[in-house]
């Protein structure tokens, strides 16, 4: 696998109590696209289905949710589940999934979503709960979340144990990332969106989704973790862009000195990515750097031959640890696409490898992914014991 390596001569200036970064130096890459990397180095590849995969987690018409007394009752998951989050807690694996009724319109975005939770001991046979766990409902984030729901989840653990969850607020009309916090998976809280505070809401009105926080790898569980005196989250679908926060609940999007969003990631001509990059997985601080794996989507002209038009494939993104901004390499070839029948056989019919869940149990590297917006499948890389 051939690797592009970017050197970027980025300056942080700090001026009226922000972190600014100055993009015309940000904008100043010398690319080498010849060269080669080892993928030992730096990336976390390798991933493999389990012998005869199947999905791990499918449709199930049989799963009832009666929101209150009186209500009628919903096949909350009877269409589709995808686009999973993944977390280990007390030597199991749980999934967070985006679960589809069989409401609205038969099209993509068409139903209403609601976040399952399943459990697994071995990261292939799952028990699900009956009943979803963040879902929209009469709450201060009914307007945000009504007839659409809650979607495409990212889950990190905090410090003190504490689960905090990055998801898609829905409502038909127009969306953003809202943030939710528990203490055992089962009850959340929600927060509202992650930038509804910043810059005197300056963001109020962005439509945004994707955003992952940063980890490290502790006791084998990936806990989020401070740079520079702050968490950080890589976010956006499109663009991959920056934003910081003191407390994994109220964030600021990293802006340049003219005031505009930096860009870290931004798609490329005859790529996987051609399309646009799309943040996966909570990257992950290593010895190396950040490592971010991203979903790209190749482009319907002009894209990765190799793909499908439309393909959404993972790649991967090497940033330096002490400057989550300053992009160190990019993998040229995706390091995990579609190839079996239900990755390409449901909804979104161009096929779809949409990775979202990382962890990290009993020495192997699991990788949960969304299968053509219909199931959620998984693949392991067990050389777990050689990248930190």
């Amino acid at each position: 696998m051939r690797y592009t390596i970017r050197f970027t001569s980025a300056a942080r200036l700090l001026q009226k109590g922000r972190v600014w970064i100055g993009l015309s130096l940000l904008c100043c890459h010398v690319m080498l696209a010849g060269v080669s990397i080892d993928p030992d180095t730096w990336a976390l590849e390798g991933f493999v289905r389990p012998p005869k995969a199947k999905p791990v987690i499918a449709p199930r018409t049989d799963s009832v949710f009666v929101e209150h007394v009186g209500a009628n009752p919903i096949h909350w998951e009877a269409l589709h589940t995808f686009n999973p989050a993944a977390i280990v807690r007390k030597g199991k694996i749980y999934v967070l999934y985006r679960a589809e009724d069989d409401s609205g319109e038969n099209r993509i975005g068409g139903h209403a979503s609601r976040i399952g939770l399943a459990e697994s001991s071995d990261g292939i046979h799952f028990k699900r709960w009956r009943e979803p766990v963040l879902y929209p409902t009469d709450d201060v984030q009914k307007a945000r979340e009504e007839k659409g729901g809650c979607e495409d989840p990212r889950i990190v653990e905090a410090e003190d144990g504490t689960y905090v969850m990055t998801y898609t607020q829905w409502n038909h009309v127009t969306f953003d990332t809202g943030v939710a916090s528990s203490r055992d998976l089962v009850l959340w809280t929600k927060h509202g969106p992650i930038f509804g505070k910043a810059y005197g809401g300056k963001y109020k009105d962005l439509q945004y989704k994707s955003a992952a926080i940063v980890t490290q790898l502790r006791a084998n569980r990936l806990i989020a973790q401070k740079i520079n005196g702050k968490y950080w989250m890589y976010w956006g679908e499109g663009e991959v862009h920056l934003a910081t926060s003191e407390n994994l609940l109220d964030w600021a999007p990293l802006e340049g000195a003219s005031g505009n969003l930096v860009t870290v990631l931004a798609r490329r001509a005859g790529s996987f990515d051609s399309q646009f990059p799309e943040v996966g997985p909570p990257p992950m601080l290593t010895s190396k750097g950040i490592v971010v794996i991203y979903n790209g989507k190749n482009a319907a002209t002009g894209g990765d031959a190799a793909l499908a038009p439309e393909t959404y494939s993972a790649g991967e993104a090497l940033f330096a640890a002490d400057n989550p901004a300053h992009l160190l390499a990019r993998t040229d070839q995706p390091i995990f696409k579609p190839e079996l029948p239900f990755e390409r056989s449901g909804q979104y019919v161009a096929g779809t490898t949409f990775a979202e869940g990382l962890l990290f149990f009993k020495g192997q590297w699991f990788l949960y992914y969304g299968c053509a917006d219909s199931f959620v499948g998984v693949a392991i890389r067990a050389r777990g014991d050689n990248f930190r």
